[in-house]
């Protein structure tokens, strides 16, 4: 574990970003981005590129891979709807909670944490996702972007789930793998915690607002205070 010193105040919910921080979802978006971009004839990426391309959203997500010179809002506007129907039907192929997830869920509702979920992915799909392939662990609250409600890095979404609960932002600890959710995080006033097993690396992390590091999903364990 790579962190400073521990968390000194029991945090009592837990925020989580999707991507990259609970779920392994980086093949199927690469792949469904891949497909629609196929279909229209522009150039395709690795999928290892696709960890600076996602989060911040879907429709960013096209605009980043196609050329520069097919920027244009109509192509955009076409390639996202192409993207959004491929997924649709694929995001489930090869998505899969990271290793560590399951037991660090376990351990934070015996705790009796609240858990939530943030994410800049579309608001049907995070519920899908969390719905489906997380549905052994209750969420009290699950948010994905939405027209209405302004993406990450705003700490719109942070404030609403705080709302929710009838907590205060700095009540929440905030999991996140990219310089997004450690600017959300920061900007909304909760205790930051950047993890590594996801799509960015330390340096980023740390340099957006990062209080705490972590290398594995049990290592934020360490990090909480015991309980009297």
């Amino acid at each position: 574990m790579t962190s400073v010193p521990p968390i000194d105040s029991i945090p009592q919910a837990i925020c989580f970003d999707l991507d990259g921080t609970l779920l392994d979802s980086l093949d199927d978006l690469a792949d469904s981005m891949n497909a629609a971009l196929r279909e229209f004839g522009h150039p395709e990426h690795p999928t290892r590129d696709y960890r600076y391309f996602v989060g911040e959203g879907a429709r960013l997500l096209v605009t980043c891979t196609l050329p520069e010179v097919h920027r244009d809002p109509e192509t955009i506007e076409t390639v996202f709807q192409r993207y959004q129907a491929i997924y649709r039907e694929n995001w489930n192929r090869k998505t899969r909670p990271y290793r560590g997830i399951p037991e660090l869920l376990d351990a934070l509702q015996a705790r009796g944490l609240s858990l939530t979920v943030l994410s800049n992915k579309p608001h049907a799909f995070t519920v899908a996702c969390v719905q489906e392939l997380l549905s052994a662990w209750d969420f009290d609250v699950i948010l994905g972007q939405r027209d209405s409600v302004p993406r990450k890095p705003d700490p719109a979404g942070v404030f609403e789930i705080a709302e929710k609960l009838r907590l205060a932002p700095s009540d929440f600890l905030y999991l996140g793998d990219t310089a997004v959710d450690m600017q959300t995080a920061t900007a909304a006033g909760c205790v930051t915690v950047g993890v590594l097993w996801g799509f960015r690396k330390a340096e980023e992390l740390r340099e957006n607002g990062a209080q705490h590091l972590i290398t594995t999903p049990l290592d934020l364990l360490e990090l909480l205070p015991k309980r009297n």
